[in-house]
């Protein structure tokens, strides 16, 4: 296959997961997907080895790529089925992001799968919004090990009358996530048949083969040697702080072994991951350093070998509960690994971020006439600055890729105001680039609420490079006092809570 067939059929496959992606967007009822975007779609081998991904969330298709292949062999797949998964211990990340599988038969014969992987913010957790402080994987909702949730092309309904109740919107989403997981697995086929499936295996092979080279060649730019770094959590939600991420980078030639021995066992509460979320950070982390037209695929993750002691925060034993580790742990490793990285290339990596997804989930249950609800949101905060640039501000960062949700949605749907939202001022660190500043995000509620904050960069802010200071802390408060990084409460009507994110870190000394 020359460079034009190869670069022809690179886009193609990636259009499949652009087209799932549109899909899913324009057919979705919950914010959560249609407004915010909190979704990603890939197209995987008949071994589960990741093909294409559309740029969309790194946690969801870094962990997919590391854990389908896992998925796959659990179930004997027949033309027209689907299937439904979200268990973190078989390849999820935590239980609000749902996966729909879909496999591709040409000619009776399983050539590959489509998958669409989105946040529901209703998994029935013990509180709305199912982000609860958890202390084990039973109080994050429902667990869903791989389960055909569409039977020779029929829905089964016992499994959407499980996963969506009597909800409108759930059954929604569910159906939209049905819907384009068909559309890409119908679109995968068109394309096999156009090529004839040989000449699709082989479009693969070299596909894989070129990432792979391409990923070899930036490993060898950097320069061989042992690089260490260790980061912090701010707390588990159950009292236990300063929970370590400790990361060692061995780069040889054109390998690298990225060692998370060191790293706190794991903690009571939900800031724990599985194995295959810490990969998702790890191959974000490496993906940043490769050229901009590296494919997505499984070969350019070749020269990455990965390891986790059992047992520890990021790599937990079932069933240790982490809602928070997907968002939150993911992030600081992300961290951990760059601030190794940064000592072996300080011009090509940035200080940190703001190094939270600044998660805010809230809502009611159904009392005295008043209906149900469950909000969920991320919010973006300050960039970290890079070697000859400023941090960008108020943007989403690393390993999510989310929208904000646009006020108009949002009141449109809840019993909400949003009363103040801004950039922070002062909250980016100095330094000759500055870091990018953070947002103040203040909810006013309409009705009573359950809400729950999962946080960090509350007590350790976010390091700068070369000089630059760290940027700004940041904060919580609920009608001007200050909240725990991570808590459960109970609003009433006129409360007002102030969600303040963290800057990014400066670059060199100003």
């Amino acid at each position: 296959m020359d460079p034009i067939q190869l670069s022809v059929f690179a886009s193609r496959i990636e259009a499949v997961c652009d087209e799932m992606g549109a899909v899913l967007k324009r057919a979705a009822f919950s914010p959560n997907i249609k407004d915010r975007l909190d979704f990603s779609c890939a197209v995987f081998d008949a071994e589960g080895q990741l093909c294409a991904q559309a740029a969309h969330i790194p946690v969801h298709l870094g962990s997919m790529a590391y854990a389908m292949a896992d998925v796959v062999r659990c179930i004997d797949w027949a033309p027209g089925d689907m299937a439904v998964v979200n268990d973190p211990y078989m390849g999820g990340t935590h239980l609000p992001d749902v996966t729909v599988i879909a496999p591709v038969f040409v000619a009776g014969v399983l050539l590959g799968f489509t998958a669409n992987r989105a946040h529901h913010a209703n998994i029935g957790a013990t509180s709305p919004g199912s982000m609860p402080i958890s202390r084990s994987l039973e109080e994050e909702g429902v667990v869903i090990a791989p389960t055909l949730i569409v039977r020779a092309g029929a829905p089964v309904p016992e499994v959407m009358d499980r996963l969506a109740g009597d909800s409108t919107q759930a059954r929604g989403d569910f159906t939209a996530q049905v819907s384009a997981s068909r559309v890409g697995a119908e679109r995968l086929g068109t394309l096999i048949d156009a090529m004839g499936v040989e000449q699709y295996g082989k479009a693969l092979v070299a596909l894989n083969d070129y990432a792979e080279r391409l990923a070899r060649s930036a490993l060898a730019e950097i320069p061989d040697g042992v690089y260490r770094f260790t980061d912090v959590m701010d707390d588990d939600g159950l009292g236990h702080t300063d929970i370590a991420i400790a990361v060692t980078i061995s780069l040889t030639g054109d390998r690298a072994e990225v060692d998370f021995t060191g790293t706190a066992g794991q903690v009571p509460g939900n800031t724990n991951c599985p194995l295959s979320v810490a990969a998702a950070a790890v191959f974000y982390a490496f993906r940043c350093l490769m050229p901009d037209n590296t494919p997505a695929c499984a070969g350019s993750f070749r020269p990455i070998r990965l390891h986790a002691p059992e047992g520890c925060l990021l790599n937990a034993r079932y069933p240790a509960a982490v809602a928070a580790g997907n968002v939150e742990t993911s992030t600081r490793t992300v961290d951990a690994v760059l601030g190794a990285l940064a000592q072996a290339i300080p011009a090509r990596i940035p200080a940190a971020s703001n190094g939270s997804m600044n998660n805010v989930a809230m809502g009611s249950r159904a009392v005295d006439g008043r209906p149900a609800w469950d909000y969920y949101e991320t919010n973006g905060g300050g960039m970290g600055a890079g070697h000859e640039c400023p941090g960008w501000s108020g943007v989403q960062t690393h390993m999510t890729n989310t929208l904000n949700t646009p006020i108009e949605s949002l009141e449109t749907h809840y019993p909400l105001r949003i009363t103040r939202y801004e950039l922070r001022p002062g909250s980016g660190g100095a330094g000759q680039f500055p870091g990018g500043l953070g947002l103040v995000r203040e909810f006013e509620f309409l009705a009573p609420t359950q809400v729950t904050l999962l946080t960090e960069r509350r007590r350790h802010a976010p390091w700068g490079l070369a000089g630059g200071e760290p940027g700004a802390m940041g904060e919580n408060r609920l009608n001007g006092e200050r909240l725990a990084p991570k808590v459960s409460l109970n609003v009433a009507p006129g409360d007002r809570l102030s969600v303040a994110t963290p800057g990014g870190g400066g670059y060199r000394k100003g």
